[in-house]
């Protein structure tokens, strides 16, 4: 088994000596906090004592949300349990870097933006655990951030400025460790996909794993909404894959699976990351890829029948093999035609020929590789660099707004046509991305993960970036994307419009309180949208865990009325 540190081998029964388990016996559950703590210390045996400290604090919580913040004594009880240097306030030099660190939306460090009353940059669970037992008890509410993508800003910034909140920073637990014999894997929030895909294959080149084409987007955000990418076709979404996880809850306790329950590990996987707890690492299948695969990229103009090929490309990229993932960019009046194949070029080009001539990919399109140096190729349009810049955890920060889209039947040429003439050929156009759905995500029921939207062909994002600041730009952007949504109304899905939820968008609406909790009335709005029949199920295990509604923000699940259940 490959690890990514090495322990000297210690005792991993909780109650080999006295202090810890006096430790052990003040927290509300002997028996389940046990069994975690001796988890814990069979994989990261450094840590597990320090969870003990935070565990001792939690049957005492029972403060109502509702007060008025106490900063100052959330302050003085985080300091009694973490490390000064890693709590972050306005007043200290690290809190604008830290918070712009991993900022990939520049439009909530605007002004106006309601920014966290501090930051903890938590390296263990026992910080996490009391990060949220002292905001129960100051009434301070937490916001979590694992890499930073979240298109709306919600893990690190409100648009509220009545919202007081603080940030957990995950990016330190990123630590992943490798179980070759299983093909398993445990991987931090904080790790970065493409740090995932550089782990998987160093440990062997044929281990995999269905994610997203973006390298720097947090693990903990990406499998929290479902988790979509270029091997979903042949595997199914990143949440299928998980089989553990370990969960800090809003009462502080850290849980297993076994511990946590069958609804809320359903919850977890897809039910977005905002709103059950603070999820600290997660245990994965990972799938066997050849040794070598096959990309191409074919471009093609407007002239040379873009539209018509988009067209096509509706109704035969979702029916494809398994094997072939077939996506099209759409930018800069092109139409760009990327694959991924789990085969050799000869492969690849008999299945194009068979069921997609019309493209006219030849054997000198083909470009065949490693599997994980396809990652690159997905993200850097080259595989020139090496797999080394998957650790990369920088990324370019602009201005952006992205909204998304789900298709049930091919829209028709013309239509496309229409499209294509009034938006693409405005300066402000933003990147289309055409991503086909199918093959074995679709085989799976739409209720066995709360993301609903297997059974469409394809979905659509509109991601609309730029650098330049300004009320002008923006009102430009936003205009612009917010019209070719509205343009597309009679093509999409409808009852609701469906939306994946890692694609954030405030524009379909956002919560609003009923006393002290979220309205579920209101959530409902934005929430069958993202979730569809499953929102119900998710406002339901949201009323179990955190039926005070510590875990807020303007999407988060609300608990559902006992008049609704």
């Amino acid at each position: 088994m490959k690890r990514a540190s090495h322990k000297r081998k210690r005792s991993t029964n909780p109650t080999a000596c006295p202090c810890v388990y006096k430790y052990l016996s003040c927290a509300p559950s002997f028996q389940h906090t046990a069994a975690i703590y001796a988890s814990i210390m069979a994989r990261t045996p450094m840590i597990a004592l320090h969870l003990l400290v935070a565990l001792c604090i939690l049957s005492s919580v029972r403060t109502s949300s509702s007060a008025p913040s106490d900063v100052d004594g959330f302050i003085g009880c985080l300091s009694a349990a973490i490390p000064p240097s890693l709590i972050h306030t306005p007043a200290t030099n690290s809190y604008s870097s830290l918070l712009l660190a991993s900022v990939r939306n520049l439009r909530y460090v605007l002004p106006g933006t309601t920014r966290p009353l501090l930051i903890v940059a938590v390296t263990e669970p026992a910080h996490v655990q009391a990060t949220v037992v002292c905001g129960r008890r100051h009434s301070v509410r937490i916001r979590t951030r694992s890499g930073g993508h979240d298109y709306e800003g919600l893990s690190y910034a409100s648009v509220d400025p009545d919202q007081h909140f603080a940030v957990l920073d995950l990016g330190e637990l990123r630590a992943i460790s490798i179980d070759a014999s299983r093909s398993e894997a445990w991987v931090g929030s904080g790790a970065t996909l493409g740090e995932l895909y550089y782990a998987a294959a160093a440990a062997n080149q044929t281990f995999g794993f269905p994610a997203g084409n973006c390298p720097t987007v947090g693990v903990g955000g990406h499998l929290s909404g479902g988790g979509f990418g270029a091997l979903s076709r042949k595997y199914g979404l990143s949440a299928d894959q998980v089989i553990d996880a370990v969960v800090v809850d809003a009462e502080g306790r850290l849980l297993n699976r076994s511990t946590m329950g069958k609804d809320l590990f359903w919850a977890i996987r897809g039910g977005g990351g905002e709103s059950f707890g603070v999820v600290l690492s997660w245990k994965v299948r990972l799938v066997a890829v050849p040794e070598t695969v096959t990309v191409f990229s074919i471009r093609r103009l407007r002239n040379e029948s873009a539209v018509d090929l988009i067209t096509k490309w509706q109704a035969i990229s979702p029916a494809l093999p398994r094997d072939l993932y077939l996506r099209v960019l759409v930018q800069n009046q092109q139409a760009n035609f990327i694959a991924l194949f789990l085969g050799r070029c000869g492969g690849l080009v008999d299945t194009m020929r068979a069921r997609f001539p019309e493209l006219g990919m030849t054997e000198q399109d083909c470009q065949e590789m490693s599997w994980v140096k396809s990652t690159v190729f997905f993200f850097y349009n080259t595989a020139d660099r090496p797999a080394e810049v998957l650790l990369d955890r920088r990324n370019a920060n602009y201005y952006l707004k992205v909204k998304s889209d789900h298709v049930a039947e091919p829209i028709p040429g013309e239509a496309l046509e229409s499209i294509w003439t009034k938006w693409l050929e405005k300066p402000e156009a933003a990147l289309i991305m055409l991503d086909p759905y199918g093959g074995r995500m679709r085989s799976i029921p739409p209720s066995a993960t709360p993301f609903p939207h297997r059974d469409y062909l394809y979905q659509f994002q509109f991601f609309s970036f730029w650098f330049e600041n300004g009320t002008a730009a923006l009102e430009r952007r936003l205009s612009w994307v917010r019209g070719v949504y509205e343009d597309l109304t009679p093509y999409v899905s409808k009852n609701p419009r469906a939306v994946y939820v890692n694609y954030r968008d405030l524009d379909i609406g956002t919560n609003e309180l009923e006393g002290n909790v979220t309205s579920y009335a209101k959530a409902r709005v934005w929430g069958e949208k993202y979730f569809k029949g499953n929102f119900k199920r998710l406002a339901a295990v949201k009323s179990m865990v955190d039926p005070d509604d510590f875990f807020r923000n303007e999407q988060s699940i609300p608990p559902l009325p006992a008049a609704k259940r």
